[in-house]
């Protein structure tokens, strides 16, 4: 008897590349619906927190909220999608998600922030699962990786957001009109890009990379090498949290930038990360993941260790830039290794590695309020910094050949 997994295999491989285009561009969609919500949140920050009253360890807290939110509800949304499938799970995830954004800016204090952040976050989490799901399934149906378009897609979706957010600053436009009318207009276009998705069941045997043979016999536990993958996804992604989270905060308040140009600065790390993975295939097919995990790991830390060190605005705002581009291809290569290591658990393995990464993405910029509370915003922005040197120590990893 064919079993379902082999069944979807089979249906996927056999569709007209005009539907694989369009499940394309659906995904493509997603992703950047969910880096605008994420980043027009992220660029109304300062007005949000200082229409709450709080300072940067009380701002902190209420991050929190997004993390505990994001987390719980992945694990959620991970059950869901498998019982009914990422189709359609993501179209419902995706219109709640962008209608929690109106949330936060209705916040007057620390525990409605919580709570607002914590549904922004249960939204973000709500969507991430399907759409990363559909998008690996579209990927094995292609035949040829395609996931670092998807995540430039994120990228330029937060750009998108963060302009929106720094143009609506300069303009005047409070956070409450702001987050109603992104939030409206996303929950729309989640709804038009719903006839693209593939469907039916997303179950289907990873294929083995590199010509390998498929392994057959039962999968190995937990092995070290997926757990070095995990720490590297989990430092790329506190890194990635700390440019959300406090790169306003930190031109605004340290710099000493307007509120205008301290919500751009989430803007130009987004812009240039997504430069960065729309090169990312071929940066890596050229000079293979380790030297390219290396490389963009140094830039990554020489920018923000420019926007440390020299906290003028126009300084800083290249720095941030420059740390987007550094970042930009780190975790599509940690993702890439993941699933190559062991074709027999690639879903599992680089469930794994992806948890530990939105653990950092999410809990990482709470960490950096909490020093910032106690020292300064300067100095617990060196922890990231920190964490990413670890990835460049460890980058020869993510040469691997899959396991017999």
């Amino acid at each position: 008897m064919v079993s379902e997994a082999s069944q979807a295999q089979a249906v996927d491989a056999a569709r007209t590349a005009g539907e694989l285009r369009r499940a394309r561009l659906a995904v493509l969609v997603y992703f950047f619906v969910a880096g605008v919500v994420l980043a027009t949140w992220a660029s109304r920050i300062p007005d949000v927190k200082a229409q709450v009253g709080i300072g940067d360890g009380e701002l902190s807290l209420g991050l929190l909220g997004l993390a505990v939110g994001a987390l719980a509800a992945m694990q959620v949304a991970g059950r869901v999608t498998d019982r009914f499938g990422s189709a359609a799970l993501v179209v419902p995830a995706a219109v709640l998600g962008s209608l929690s954004l109106a949330g936060p800016g209705h916040a007057h204090t620390l525990p409605a922030l919580f709570a607002a952040l914590f549904a922004l976050g249960a939204g973000h989490g709500m969507i991430d699962v399907p759409m990363n799901v559909h998008a690996a399934r579209v990927e094995r149906a292609y035949g040829r990786p395609i996931m670092a378009s998807f995540h430039a897609a994120f990228s330029i979706g937060g750009f998108a957001g963060a302009g929106i957010g720094a143009l609506s600053a300069f303009a005047g436009i409070g956070p409450v009109p702001t987050f109603w009318t992104v939030a409206l207009v996303l929950a729309a276009v989640s709804v038009a890009a719903r006839s693209g998705l593939l469907p039916g069941a997303d179950t289907a045997p990873a294929a083995p990379r590199d010509g390998a043979a498929p392994s057959t016999g039962p999968a190995p536990g937990l092995r070290p090498k997926v757990l070095l993958f995990g720490l590297v996804a989990f430092g790329a992604f506190v890194a990635e949290g700390a440019a959300v989270d406090w790169t306003s905060v930190y031109l605004h308040d340290t710099a000493g930038a307007s509120g205008a140009v301290a919500a751009a600065g989430f803007a130009v790390f987004s812009a240039l990360m997504a430069a960065g993975r729309l090169v990312g295939d071929r940066l890596s097919a050229r000079f293979g993941p380790v030297a390219l995990v290396r490389g963009c790991g140094l830039l990554a830390v020489s920018g923000l260790g420019l926007a440390l060190l020299v906290p003028h605005p126009a300084v800083a705002l290249a720095g941030f830039g420059l740390m987007g581009a550094g970042l930009s291809c780190v975790v599509p290569q940690v993702f890439t290794a993941a699933t190559s290591y062991d074709p027999r658990r690639a879903g599992r393995d680089l469930g794994l590695v992806a948890a530990a990464g939105y653990v950092g993405l999410l809990s990482g910029p709470v960490a950096i309020g909490a020093v910032a509370h106690l020292v300064d915003l300067r100095t617990a922005l060196l922890f990231p910094a920190v964490l990413i040197l670890f990835a460049v120590a460890v980058a020869g990893a993510l040469r691997v050949r899959p396991v017999d």
